[in-house]
């Protein structure tokens, strides 16, 4: 018999794959290849996908084939991609003096990951957070359900899916090249892009200082975690088998990051969740916030990572290995506490990485 702790985390994981199922037929996941409008607000996880990106014959190798200026130090940077067959998009933001080599901080979004843009940006507000830092930031632009992780097979619906190879061996030293990065990195994800930020940093151990990851889930090995995982490709229209293969496949054990925490010893990792009790942010009026998504669907879904991440921190210390763990005692699964997370766990990640 499971014990009484048990069971309430096996319901509290059961209740994110359920969750994502109902918020995608209740909250308007769109299930069409055209993208979707923009709701006012989002907690990263309700959107629809885009249209897959078109591959081409893979380059022969990674190179920069043009940078486009959004602002002065606001980049649309275009990397020829072997790994993905295509050219694929990533923004970078600078820092005021660019004169002497810095850190980069790569930004992995959420399951709603746009085709033009970041949510870290347009609803985290990271370039006006990072405006007085010293690093660069290099922020994904799409792969919305990828887990930024190879896929075993293209998708029909979500495309070529290499992101592992792109953002931890194409895109990095392109980076320090072009940015003058001094090769120490961190790397942060919130929601999916949680999960993506923590598996990256164990599978590549040498390459990230500091990892921060925001109301995510880390078991693919489990059930309930293999479920969770597939519930965000499914209601993308994606084929999950796809990605990691049938269900007794090894690939889910291979990038369960609870499994393989170990790996993680001597990075300075942050985590975060909340509770999914309605908080400061979840209030009539609030313009950043749709109040009736937000608890409703966003409520059940924050408990519910809450859990994953309890598991995962009582993993590091059952380890002893030092993790900084925020769990606040309120918010739901939406943007305006991301921000706030932003800015809490800047001292964290800013001090692994020799910044100010």
């Amino acid at each position: 018999m499971l014990a009484r702790r048990g069971v309430r985390r096996w319901v509290s994981s059961a209740l994110t794959v359920a969750a994502l199922v109902s918020g995608a037929v209740v909250f308007g996941v769109s299930h069409v290849a055209a993208a979707p409008p923009v709701p006012p607000a989002s907690t990263g996880s309700s959107d629809g996908p885009g249209a897959a990106e078109p591959t081409t014959k893979p380059p022969a190798f990674p190179m920069i084939k043009r940078i486009e200026p959004i602002n002065d130090r606001w980049l649309r940077v275009f990397v020829a991609s072997p790994a993905m067959s295509r050219e694929v998009e990533v923004q970078v933001l600078l820092p005021r003096d660019q004169s002497r080599p810095r850190p980069t901080v790569y930004m992995l979004d959420g399951r709603s990951a746009n085709a033009d843009s970041n949510n870290w940006t347009d609803l985290g507000h990271a370039d006006r957070f990072y405006a007085d830092k010293d690093v660069n930031v290099v922020l994904t632009v799409g792969g919305p359900a990828s887990f930024y992780t190879d896929w075993q097979r293209a998708d029909p619906v979500l495309g070529k899916n290499m992101w592992e190879t792109f953002l931890t061996k194409e895109l990095p030293p392109l980076i320090d090249a072009k940015f003058n990065g001094n090769g120490r990195n961190a790397v942060m994800g919130v929601s999916m892009g949680a999960e993506a930020a923590m598996m990256l940093a164990f599978r590549h151990p040498t390459l990230y200082t500091a990892i921060a990851a925001h109301s995510g889930c880390f078991s693919t090995g489990t059930d309930i975690g293999q479920a969770q995982a597939r519930a965000v490709v499914a209601t993308y229209q994606g084929e999950p088998d796809n990605m990691f293969g049938k269900q007794d496949d090894p690939a889910w054990l291979a990038h369960d990051v609870t499994l393989h925490a170990e790996s993680l010893r001597g990075k300075t990792i942050y985590l975060s969740v909340g509770s999914g009790l309605p908080g400061v942010h979840d209030v009539p009026g609030n313009p950043d916030v749709d109040v009736v998504s937000a608890i409703g669907f966003g409520g059940p879904l924050e408990a519910a990572t809450n859990a994953c991440t309890r598991r995962l921190t009582d993993r590091f210390h059952s380890l002893g290995i030092p993790v900084t763990a925020h769990f606040r005692d309120t918010g739901t699964h939406s943007w305006p506490y991301w921000e706030d997370e932003l800015a809490l766990s800047w001292p964290t990640i800013a001090g692994a990485l020799g910044v100010d």
